[in-house]
């Protein structure tokens, strides 16, 4: 039984059991165990699945039709429903979650635990249950699993998975066509973590939405990310009413007992900082803000599972890009840098990212089904941070972008294709930024360029 929390690290402002989460201890915790069930002990129906579905996804890398989680999971569970939960059963599981940050958090996480050995993990992005079936089919079932989850997918996976730690990273607005109001999100995450008392909360405490949705767990590690984007977060998601916050980035309901918890890691600067008032150094290959909040948040979930917060600070500084993001290829004797974004949040912390003007920027924007159809979004991106430069817009919404960019007084052109468009801005150093599948054809197009 975990032992009770030193002062220092209870709720802050006025918590009550309604709304505030018994904080866990923060020293070391070990891990499970247990492994997973061997292949030779799962059913017939779930090795016929899985061997089926690993066959698939073989002959889809083969045929060059993609990386072949997707189809080879379809299978799986097509053939067996129930292959996930017999899969995942007795395995440690780690899930991570939320609107930006889960690739490059899930990989952070997977580098840490590799510190004490082999890591399962679906670290390139395929965040979906046929995803993540392929991925345990895969992996040796004594591995500790890392596994990133699609914010609509997470209580399903709370459910089946039955995950050691749960990391949920922030809320905010992405594809309303596809998704929802985020409220709904962080309604299904509080009813799913309730419901799971084993699992272990790693929470971003600075996004009210993710703190609410944690409220009802029963061990919480808090987190202090230093988050940056606060407009999916003004009226309280408990009553309703405004929540305020401070210079210093605390924040509380002006109604109820929602407050901002008191974090056991908190980001500050290029250090975290612990519970105990240790301060530890971050010393990461990925840029800029977002990376080292998301490193905090890896580092915090490798400690829940039995890894010692200094190796796992070593173990993410070792991640230098992931699935492309952070990749600087050469196009014609150009330097282009990739970065991804995918929502008004995301492409908030991906400007920060964006080297200073006068330096070119070429943006990408698509509105197929994975990024979302509606791209009405671009008018919450502050576009205005890109002034003094010039801008090359392009895509299949490109010109969508070039309106946007007029409004915010950008200098822009609008120029088809990734490759034409790089060597638009006649520059030698080029940061492109693209949202999810623009961000997949720019990839493409300038590897054969």
């Amino acid at each position: 039984m975990a032992r009770p929390a030193p002062p220092c690290c209870t709720t802050s402002h006025h918590p009550t059991p309604q709304h505030s989460t018994r904080q866990p201890r923060h020293s070391r915790r070990p891990p499970r165990e247990t492994a997973g069930v061997p292949q030779s002990a799962l059913p017939v129906r779930t090795r016929f699945a899985t061997g089926a579905g690993l066959a698939v996804a073989g002959l889809s890398r083969r045929l060059g039709a993609g990386e072949g989680s997707v189809i080879g999971g379809r299978v799986v569970l097509a053939v067996d429903p129930g292959a996930l939960e017999r899969l995942a059963a007795g395995r440690t599981i780690a899930l991570v979650s939320g609107t930006n940050g889960k690739t490059t958090t899930t990989r952070m996480l997977a580098a840490a635990m590799e510190t004490q050995g082999g890591v399962v993990t679906n670290s390139t992005g395929a965040n979906l249950l046929s995803g993540l079936v392929t991925t345990l089919a895969r992996g040796a079932a004594e591995a500790p699993a890392v596994l990133e989850a699609d914010e609509g997918l997470l209580p399903k996976a709370v459910a089946e998975l039955h995950p050691t730690v749960v990391l949920l990273l922030n809320l905010s607005r992405d594809q309303l066509d596809r998704i929802g109001e985020v409220r709904i999100h962080a309604q299904r995450w509080r009813a799913a973590l309730e419901s799971s008392p084993s699992t272990t909360v790693v929470a971003n405490a600075d996004d009210p939405l993710v703190v609410w949705a944690a409220g009802l767990a029963r061990q919480v590690t808090w987190v202090g990310t230093g988050q940056r984007w606060r407009l999916d977060a003004y009226s309280c998601p408990n009553c309703g009413e405004k929540i305020e916050w401070t210079d210093e980035g605390t924040w509380a309901c002006t109604n109820c007992s929602l407050a901002r918890p008191v974090p056991q890691l908190t980001l500050d600067g290029e250090d975290v900082v612990l519970a105990d008032g240790r301060r530890l150094r971050l010393d990461l290959k990925l840029p800029g803000w977002p990376n080292r909040a998301n490193a905090v948040m890896a580092a915090a979930g490798a400690e829940v599972l039995g890894v010692d917060v200094v190796d796992g600070l070593r173990g993410v500084g070792t991640v230098s890009h992931v699935a492309g993001r952070y990749q600087v290829v050469s196009v014609g004797g150009a330097r282009v840098r990739l970065l991804l974004a995918k929502n008004p949040a995301g492409w908030a912390e991906a400007l920060e990212l964006i080297r200073p003007a006068p330096m070119p920027v070429v943006v990408g924007i698509n509105a197929r089904i994975p990024d979302g159809r509606d791209p009405s979004w671009l008018w919450d991106v502050p576009f205005e941070r890109l002034r003094g430069r010039l801008v090359i817009a392009t895509g299949d919404r490109g010109r969508d972008l070039a309106v946007r960019l007029r409004y915010a007084g950008v200098e822009h052109r609008f120029v088809e294709g990734y490759a034409a468009a790089v060597r638009a801005t006649g520059a030698d150093d080029i940061d492109l930024a693209a949202n999810y599948t623009s961000f997949q054809d720019a990839r493409r197009e300038l590897a054969r360029a």
